[in-house]
């Protein structure tokens, strides 16, 4: 068995990680530096609209912290603001909001069975 089927046979935890596009490049160069198998995927958020990227990250479950870790030093919070109109203006002024966005948001699957072709 050839140093590449180990990697893909050790892996028995699925991690699904939903980054900002300002965190995606560095995260995933920090994920496969530490050799973890990443696969970036464009998505768009719900709540602004934001672009962002999934990561699907394939680790055994001895290194799923480290990969948490990797994922929490390399994705911060920011403060994004958006304009929210005022209830009681006569003119439909929006105020400028501040709301928290970025991080990483990450799923843990435990991977039952695969197959590739």
């Amino acid at each position: 068995m050839s140093k590449a089927d180990s990697a893909v046979s050790d892996c028995n935890r699925l991690l699904i990680a939903v980054v900002q596009s300002q965190d995606t490049e560095a995260a995933q160069n920090a994920l496969i530096d530490a050799g973890f198998s990443v696969t970036r995927l464009p998505s768009v958020g719900g709540f602004l609209g934001l672009r962002n990227a999934t990561l699907m990250i394939g680790s055994p479950c001895h290194r799923q912290a480290e990969a948490v870790e990797l994922l929490n030093r390399t994705c911060r919070q920011r403060v994004e603001y958006i304009a929210v109109p005022l209830e009681s203006a006569p003119l439909p002024m929006p105020a400028p909001t501040p709301v928290t966005v970025g991080g990483a948001t990450i799923f843990g699957l435990e991977i039952e069975h695969y197959e590739e072709f």
